[in-house]
């Protein structure tokens, strides 16, 4: 979100020598794993060798995917990293996902089909279910929600496997507020959100996304009200402004209250 930045990004080398030394110390023991933002594949391709690894370790290990690779602007989608990464996600990381966030543009890179309805996204996720992940949530999008153009559709489903072989799956719709501005980071929130809330609430999804996007709610809210104020009256909100007020709501990121339900479809 800023003009400037400055620092060095990991590479795949560097990832893998802190994962060796973690090995070494024998504490490569993990429950979860998530991970976001990347622009290089082989950086991509070696947190699969990592995750594999690491389930090995520990066969309950779940593995959180935020596939961020673009997104969609007046309509209109693109992506803003390099187009190489789409084949290394689809082939190599969804597959060994358990719980995917993509935002709609991403969904329909990864399926290769366009979502215009909600049933063709209740479809796409099936078909991201196929791929691996027995918890899809398709963060954004551009649906029309019921409760009018206020509002933004995000939409969940959850597949689980009984014992005796059958399929479940649980669908849900959530609307949540649009709040008028430009926020750096909520997709990273969301996904991490997300991730806390599935453990405490591993079989119910509604509940999982209805505190997940609540607590976005609260931040968010706290923050365009920060925001305006640290800006002056009638001044668009800078970058600087619209930081996340994460500190600041931090009871509300472990206590949120309820403010957005879900539907369940």
């Amino acid at each position: 979100g800023y003009a400037h930045w400055k620092g060095q990004v990991l590479n795949s080398d560097e990832l893998h020598e802190l994962y060796e030394g973690l090995k070494l110390n024998k504490v490569n023991q993990y429950d979860y794993v998530l991970t976001g933002y990347t622009r290089d594949t082989s950086f991509l391709a070696m947190v699969v060798d990592i995750v594999q690894e690491l389930k090995q370790q520990n066969s309950n290990l779940v593995y959180v995917c935020d596939p961020v690779m673009g997104d969609k602007w007046n309509g209109e989608g693109s992506m803003y990293v390099p187009k190489d990464l789409l084949p290394v996600y689809r082939d190599k990381v969804v597959p060994v996902a358990d719980i995917i966030t993509p935002n709609q543009f991403e969904a329909e890179l990864l399926t290769g089909r366009k979502i215009y309805t909600e049933k063709d996204a209740l479809e796409v996720m099936d078909m991201l279910h196929a791929m691996g992940p027995e918890t899809v949530v398709i963060t954004s999008s551009d649906l029309q929600a019921p409760l009018g153009n206020d509002y933004l559709i995000a939409l969940g489903s959850h597949r689980k496997t009984k014992a005796d072989g059958t399929r479940i799956t649980q669908r849900i719709r959530v609307e949540s507020p649009k709040v008028d501005a430009v926020f750096v980071g909520t997709g990273d929130l969301f996904a991490a959100m997300l991730l806390a809330w599935t453990h405490k609430h591993p079989n119910n999804l509604k509940v999982a996304c209805e505190k997940t996007v609540s607590a976005m709610q609260h931040v968010l809210q706290r923050t365009i009200k920060s925001a305006k104020v640290q800006a002056g009256e009638g001044n668009k909100p800078n970058s600087a402004q619209l930081e996340l007020r994460m500190v600041q709501s931090k009871k509300d990121i472990e206590n949120p209250e309820i403010i957005v339900k879900a539907t369940v479809l």
